[in-house]
Parts: structure tokens; C-alpha cells; sequence
């Protein structure tokens, strides 16, 4: 049995550390609880003044039991020890007429006591792993979101080739043990925040001096950092965008950066690691995935993409979504990755000079993408919808059912190569017409070996289908297809291959 704890996890604002706390703790509201109690439960600087600015209380507002309040500590938690010799409150005389049976315990009382000490370890739970999760923190820096026009760079934890930096700002604002470097931020709305800002000589640690062993592709090595695995990726040009999208995502599905560095002019990006690397790589060259994980996947693309268009603040459109931008971690989980070129809905912070908005449509004349993947509208016109990572969800759908590549070169009959065949359209082919259970048997991934269900692949198929039509409109929304799919997976986990 999993048990799930809500938790309220926050960090001391700018503010608070400046006043010297260091910690806040979830507190869980009791009956008869006011924050004059709570004050006085706890030691190391709490007082109701200070209860009251973390939750932005007055001191008339109500507080009610079973929900929490953020109580900031200037060191570690610590209950004000009771006073020796005291005693509880006795306990209201039984009145006279009350009939007096046996000694044994009442059912109810039973049950009270199970409710009681219920709580009392859900509370002791979330203590435990708030206290860890801060802990964790405590090496991040934290600033609250500064605008372009306010700041030109971003101080950066690093580097010998540090930039000089004003000696009493930095010992007012970050302490005496560290060199400073600057990342540009032009073309960036905010400066880097809840990021941890490596220093390059860890990286170079973490990589083993980025040995060509430890090269997992390209420019990507793998890394330990503190004891967990990592990914770190060497680029050069600006790179802001990428980082101010993925520091406001959090999503399981969605690839997670820890946090970067800037040295010699590259940027190192440090994501987390995931084992099993490229959907497309296990598709057009392992081919050993089954039908229930090739379902599974499928749905956790769409739940990541659903996040990114109607859950993410503000949405956005990812714009290059691929089955080698989906990466496998050592669960098979899929995470979406390669944030360079998204863009979001609102329009606001990562704006092209050389783009328009017009009625609350996003034109580019600067089309980039790959072969297969990429929209109709978008490739001819320059169009920016969310449907355009719809489209490309849909190619990969078909990827998984089919195992074959979004854009092939077809052999003409006389043995020459001809143009690029693209699944978006071969589908329409399978679907309609006569035999469609022949042609999608045909279709369907060989590498399965006839290991799966028929009919949901069919269902599938057909999704796809809609979500690669070349009007935009008849295209479902990202929801839409998330629901679609969990119906499908739901009845793939109860497939038996033996029936």
C-alpha cells in the first residue's frame, strides 16, 4: 500500500533569510491551536509576528485545525522542552447520574485512540521529509524572479575565470566563499532561480574530467553530483531560454535540470540522468519493447504534453517533439527533453524579433524542425499552435505501433530511390479502404510478434490518425488525447497475451 502525504514545502523568502531564518516547518493545526500556542511550542526565534508575515496573517484572522501554517526557525526545529513537575489538567468529575458499567474499554475509545495516533505519525511523516527536503535545499540559491531591464547578469557560483565582482556585495549577499561569473541574460525575462549554480570545477569531478568513457553522446557525459547520477550536457550559444522554461517545470514526465554553469564561453547544463536513453533508439534499433510498455509510454508522452499546454504556468509548446527528444529513465518512465526552440503560449518572454501574433495566432518565418515530424501549417506558413505538438504526438504514436521511422526513403520499382515517406501519411493508407485488419497486422511492429491486442491497437492507430489530420481544427486537444490514451492503457494492464 502506498501512502501519499500532502506536504506544504517552501524556502525562506529574500526577506526571511535577511532577518536570519534559515528553516520553515509544516505545522498541522490542532484543535485549540492559536498562533500565540504555536508560538510558544517552539524554540530558536519564533513568535507570533513572525507566524503571522510568513502566512501572511493578521493578527485577527482565523486559523482552522487540520490545515498547516509555515513556521520559520532561525536554526534547526526545536520544541520548547515542557516544565519539570507540571502536571496535566485533571480530568472533569464523571457526573453522579452517569450509570457505571464494567472496566472494559468502549469500542469508541478504541477507535479514538487508532485516529489519534494516526495523525500523530502523518504529522511525524511529514516532519521527516520536510526537514529532509530543506536540508536538500540549503545549497540552492533562491532569489525572487528579477526583470531583464533590472539586471544585465546573473552571478553564477564558479569558475577561475571569474569576473571581479564587488567585494561587500558579495559579502552581503552570497558570504566570503565563493568566486562569481556572469551569464548573460539578455533575451531572458527572469534572472536563474531554485537552480543550483555549479561551479565548473565540480562538474569536472563529477565527470572524471569529462573522460571520453563517461561520454554518453555527443556533448552529454554522465556524472555523479552528491552522490546522484547525472547528465551533463556542453553547449554553446544562448541558452536561456531552455533554462528559464525548465526551472518553472515540474512534472515527472517532463525531464528535470538541476541546475548549470558558465565557463570558458560553453554553458553546462546538468539534467538528471536517465538510464535507458532515446524512445528512438529502442524503437528502430533495440525493437524489444512490448506492447504494454509501448502503451504506457505513449500515455505518459501525452500526460507530459498535456502538463506543458493546460497545467504548466504559463503553458507552452514544446515545437520539437520527437521520439529521440523522449527519454526512458531505469523505469521506463518517459520524460520529454530537448526545451531549445519551445516557446510559450503566452508570448511574452521568449518573442523572436523576426515573428508576428496576429488574433492570437504565433507566425514564424524561422521554421525549424525535422523531417516527418513537423506540421502542415507550420511547414508551409509558419504557424504556431499547440497543435502542432499534437501533430508531432501523433507521428510518434505511430512510431511506437509501427517501429518504423517518421520520414523514410522510398525504393520505386526499378530498384532507385524515390522521395520521403512519411507515416503521417502512410496511416490514412492502413485505415481506410478495404482489409484494414490485414493492413494494420501489416503495420504493426514485427518485433511484437503478433503479441498484442488487436483492437486496442486499432484504437490507437485511429487516435493517431486524428492527431496527424491536416487541418488543424480536426486535430483533438492534448487532453482529449490524454484521456483517449488512458482509457487505452487501462484496458492494455488487463490484456492477457495467454487468452
Amino acid at each position: 500500500m502506498n501512502l501519499t502525504v500532502p506536504l506544504r514545502c517552501a524556502c525562506p523568502t529574500k526577506n526571511q533569510t535577511a532577518a536570519g531564518f534559515k528553516f520553515l516547518l509544516s505545522y498541522l493545526i490542532n484543535w485549540n491551536d492559536d498562533i500565540s500556542t504555536i508560538a510558544d511550542t517552539f524554540e530558536n526565534g519564533v513568535t507570533e509576528e513572525s507566524i503571522n508575515e510568513a502566512n501572511e496573517l493578521s493578527a485577527d484572522d482565523t486559523i482552522f485545525p487540520f490545515t498547516t501554517l509555515l513556521v520559520p526557525f532561525k536554526a534547526e526545529p526545536k520544541i520548547k522542552p515542557k516544565t519539570p513537575g507540571s502536571l496535566p489538567p485533571a480530568a472533569p468529575p464523571t457526573p453522579a447520574d452517569e450509570p457505571v458499567t464494567d472496566n472494559k474499554p468502549s469500542p469508541m475509545k478504541w477507535v479514538g485512540i487508532g485516529i489519534g495516533a494516526g495523525l500523530f505519525v502523518l504529522l511525524l511523516t511529514g516532519f521527516l521529509v520536510w526537514f529532509l527536503l530543506c536540508r536538500r535545499r540549503r545549497t540552492r540559491y533562491h532569489s525572487e524572479p528579477v526583470a531583464v531591464s533590472e539586471v544585465k547578469n546573473v552571478l553564477v557560483m564558479g569558475g577561475k575565470d571569474s569576473d571581479e565582482y564587488d567585494s561587500k556585495k558579495q559579502a552581503g549577499s552570497y558570504g566570503n566563499n565563493y568566486s562569481y561569473t556572469s551569464v548573460s541574460s539578455e533575451g531572458a525575462r527572469y534572472a536563474m532561480d531554485s537552480l543550483i549554480l555549479y561551479k565548473f570545477e565540480e562538474l569536472q569531478k563529477a565527470t572524471g574530467f569529462f573522460r571520453e568513457e563517461n561520454r554518453i553522446q555527443g556533448s552529454v557525459y554522465r556524472g555523479v553530483i552528491n552522490g546522484d547520477d547525472a547528465a551533463i550536457k556542453k553547449t554553446k550559444g544562448d541558452v536561456t531560454n531552455e533554462i528559464n522554461i525548465l526551472k518553472q517545470l515540474n512534472h515527472s514526465n517532463v525531464i528535470r535540470l538541476s541546475g548549470f554553469c558558465k565557463h570558458d564561453g560553453n554553458t553546462y547544463l546538468a539534467y538528471e540522468y536517465v538510464e535507458n536513453g532515446s524512445l528512438s533508439n529502442w524503437l528502430h534499433n533495440k525493437h524489444n519493447l512490448g506492447w504494454k510498455q509501448r502503451a504506457q509510454i505513449a500515455y505518459q508522452i501525452a500526460d507530459g504534453l498535456n502538463y506543458l499546454h493546460n497545467d504548466a504556468n504559463p503553458p507552452y509548446i514544446h515545437k520539437d517533439l520527437k521520439s529521440s527528444n523522449i527519454l526512458l529513465d531505469g523505469n521506463w518512465r518517459a520524460k520529454i527533453a530537448n526545451f531549445g526552440v519551445a516557446r510559450s503560449l503566452a508570448h511574452t518572454n521568449i518573442q523572436e524579433e523576426e515573428d508576428e501574433e496576429a488574433g492570437g495566432m504565433q507566425l514564424t518565418r524561422h521554421v525549424v524542425g525535422t523531417k516527418g515530424y513537423m506540421a502542415p501549417e507550420y511547414l508551409e506558413s509558419g504557424v504556431i499552435t499547440p497543435k502542432m505538438d499534437v501533430f508531432a504526438f501523433g507521428v510518434i504514436i505511430l512510431e511506437l505501433l509501427s517501429g518504423k521511422e517518421a520520414a523514410t526513403m522510398s525504393t520505386l520499382d526499378n530498384g532507385k530511390m524515390g522521395g520521403d515517406e512519411l507515416l503521417s501519411e502512410s496511416v490514412k493508407v492502413v485505415l481506410e479502404g478495404e482489409n484494414v485488419r490485414e493492413k494494420l497486422v501489416g503495420f504493426i511492429d514485427p518485433s511484437l510478434k503478433k503479441e498484442y491486442p488487436l483492437d486496442l491497437a486499432f484504437s490507437m492507430a485511429q487516435l493517431a490518425m486524428e492527431c496527424v489530420s491536416p487541418d488543424t481544427n480536426a486535430r483533438p486537444s492534448m487532453l482529449k488525447v490524454f484521456t483517449q490514451l488512458s482509457k487505452i492503457l487501462s484496458s492494455s494492464l488487463d490484456w492477457d497475451p495467454s487468452v
